[in-house]
This record gives C-alpha cells, structure tokens and sequence, in this order.
C-alpha cells in the first residue's frame, strides 16, 4: 500500500471519520518558517514577535473576530517563566482583545501538542467556544535560558531522576546502544529526511503551511540591519547523503554515533492551530480542515527518552481503538535518528508512511513549536497526498512520550 493511499476502512476507522456537531475541529492553522538558530531568518526576532505573526494570522485567515477567542494556550520551554508574559504580550499585539485569557505551556518537546489539546478539552467540557493551541520557540534568543541550576541531592538520590538531567545527546547514544541502531542506519535516515524535504520544498508543498514574515536581520558581515521576508524554512539542505554524513564526528562521545547531521536541528519558529465545536464552526460559516480526535501521554525511563513514542502511539491507538494499518501517516519528530528508527521500527510502520515532507532532522525542531508545526503539516500532507487519518508525536525530555489523531477534511 502507497504511503499516501488511505487505508480500507475498519469499524473503529469509520467511527472516526464519521462528522457530529460535537466534534473538535480545526478551522485554521498557520506555522512561520522554520529556520536556523543563530544564522537563519529569525536569529533576531524575539519570540513574542514571531508568535504575535501566527496568532494574528491564524484568525484573520477565516475572517474571525478576534473577539470571539476565548483562551490561548501556547508551548513554550526555553524563556524564563515560561515565556508566559510574552505569550500576553504577543496576543495583544496580533489584535486579540485584552479579554481572551492565555497561558503558556512546557511539556518540553510536546508543548505545542500540549497547548492544542488543552484548547481541545476545554471545548470539549464546554468551557470556551473557540481557542487557539500554539507554540513558540526562539532558540536563538532562549537557548539555556531555563536550565536547571541547582537540584537537591536527596532528590538525586534517584536514579531516575538523575537521568532526568543527562544530556539529550547523551540519551540519544543511550537509545542507540540498548537498542544496537548503528551509525551507518541513523546517517541514511537522515539523508533521507533531508532528500524528501529538500524535493517538497523544490515542488513548493510548503507553501500552503507557512505564513511569510517580514523581520530585520542584521548580516554579521557588514553588521547592516536588513528587512528580509522569511517564506522558507532554511535549515533545509539539498543534495545530502549518507556517505557524506559520515564523515561529521560525533557530537556527544567519542565513538558515539549522533552528530550535528543526524539530529534535529537548533532553531527557531512558531505555529498556531485554531479550534471550535463542529456545531459553532456551522453556525459561523467556518471551513473545517480538520478534527482533534484525542492525545495521549505516557512516561519512559528519563535516560532512554527518546522512546517515547513507540509507547505514546500505541496508548493514542488503543483510546481510540485504531490500528496501525487504520492511519494513513506519521508526523514522528525526528530529535535524533536513534530514537525515530527505534519507535519506527518498535511498532513495525512502513517507513514511506512517515515524515513525507521529511522532519525534524532537516526541518529543524523549535522545541516549543513542534507539536503545533507538526499538525499544520499534517493536514497539508493529507490535502497533497488525499491521506485522512494521521498521527503525530514525540519523544519529551526528562522521558516521556506524546500522540494524537486527526482527520483531515480537507
């Protein structure tokens, strides 16, 4: 079966697809650029400003009044506090009234998915109409800024809880170990995912997703400030392969196997997912693009974390009671490569079916914004390749695991 044919219909699958007034549904969702810490187009443009571009850009997509926003939810790990005054300060400049409520989130990789389905059950229980599930991250201007400093050594007594602070490189090392993925496997599904980004981005499927920016960028050769329009996500390199990935050394042991090219890039960027009720979309003449059927998180040993979804898709599956062959594709966050061919192959999913525009490893991995990024291409995906059900999910630092389903309408 092609990656992108749906799958033949089950009992639970028919469920799924079926439309009620009660459904959660997504009527708009926009993501910026993905592009480069340190280098790319965002490197100075603070995360409030890009955040405030999607969340202005998310309503007036569908000609909603931003009055109508009852409650902001966005990721975000990297800031100080959470980056939760920022987030405030981002929805009163996109032109949402000082009335809509918002909060951050930080579920580290997860918390654009967190931000999404707390929006989601807050419809659900019938305590806001419309909301916003978003998530930010400038890796460029947060990077370490939430580092933990000091922790108790009774608390360290637990091992576990050691492993909490190892570093991510280091459990992707871990991961490659325990489960005997090699270098030469890691590199060729990172070429890989570079290959396949760098053809979508060549036939122009990103377009559709992302929300150009304008934002000032300051050339580090002249030191000139520039207006520059940020439409693509940057970090996307043409023509890698495996062979030229292995010459890059290894980024976190000396005989290890994870480096720059076959982990997810530092970067910055932002996505925004707006939601109601079936029911309220009608009533307001709404598009659907989409449905929130449901999420799932669980927890992993914190030193092997990037496992995490091997065991989160199963739990999203079974609340649902899908199967794999009832999904028609995976958006699975490539933090490392260890750790994605390892939930890949856990679970036995046909790799065409994963990552179709490719991930994270070439796309870069906005920790904040992920989780939100992912479900924007998803749909995308699903409206290219006529794909309905899909899956997304990620590991999460400190070990855990996160997915939901969707269905495209489209």
């Amino acid at each position: 079966m092609s990656a992108t044919a749906p799958s033949s219909s089950s009992p639970a699958r028919s469920r799924v697809l079926e439309q009620h007034d009660d459904d959660i549904v997504i009527v708009s969702a926009v993501r910026s650029a993905i592009t480069k810490g340190r280098k790319g187009g965002f490197k100075d443009t603070k995360p409030e400003l890009i955040l405030s571009h999607v969340l202005r850009a998310v309503y007036e997509k569908v000609n909603l009044d931003p009055k109508l926003i009852d409650d902001i939810a966005v990721g975000n790990v990297l800031p100080p506090g959470g980056g939760a005054s920022a987030a405030r300060m981002a929805a009163l400049h996109a032109g949402i009234p000082v009335e809509t409520s918002i909060n951050t989130v930080n579920r580290q990789c997860s918390s654009g998915l967190t931000a999404v389905t707390q929006i989601a059950n807050e419809i659900k229980a019938g305590q806001i109409e419309f909301g916003i599930g978003a998530g930010v991250e400038s890796m460029t201007n947060g990077f370490g800024a939430g580092a933990v400093s000091q922790v108790s050594e009774e608390v360290l007594e637990n091992k576990d809880a050691e492993d909490c602070l190892l570093p991510m490189g280091i459990t992707s090392e871990n991961v490659a170990a325990d489960y005997h993925i090699s270098r030469d496997r890691q590199d060729a599904f990172a070429a890989t995912s570079f290959q396949k980004a760098a053809k979508a981005q060549k036939e122009g499927r990103f377009k559709d997703e992302i929300l150009p920016i304008k934002a000032k960028w300051v050339d580090p050769k002249t030191e000139k400030e520039l207006e520059v329009v940020v439409d693509s996500d940057d970090g996307i390199r043409e023509g890698v392969t495996k062979e030229g990935l292995a010459k890059l050394k290894p980024a976190f042991k000396k005989d290890g196997s994870t480096h720059a090219g076959n982990a997810s890039q530092v970067s910055d960027g932002a996505a925004a997912v707006l939601l109601t009720k079936r029911s309220t979309a009608k009533k307001h003449g709404l598009r659907v693009l989409g449905k929130f059927v449901t999420s799932a998180v669980v927890g992993v040993p914190p030193r092997i974390m990037g496992v995490g979804p091997a065991y989160a898709i199963p739990k999203v599956l079974q609340l649902t009671n899908l199967s794999l062959n009832d999904i028609d594709f995976f958006e699975i966050n490539e933090a490392f490569a260890s750790q994605a061919i390892m939930s890949v192959d856990h679970l036995g999913i046909p790799y065409e079916k994963v990552n179709i525009n490719g991930g994270a490893i070439a796309l870069g991995h906005p920790l904040g914004a992920t989780g939100a990024r992912q479900i924007v291409t998803g749909l995308n995906v699903a409206k290219q390749y006529g794909g309905r059900v899909f899956v997304n999910s990620m590991c999460i630092g400190s070990g855990m695991g996160m997915a939901a389903v969707f269905v495209s309408e489209h």
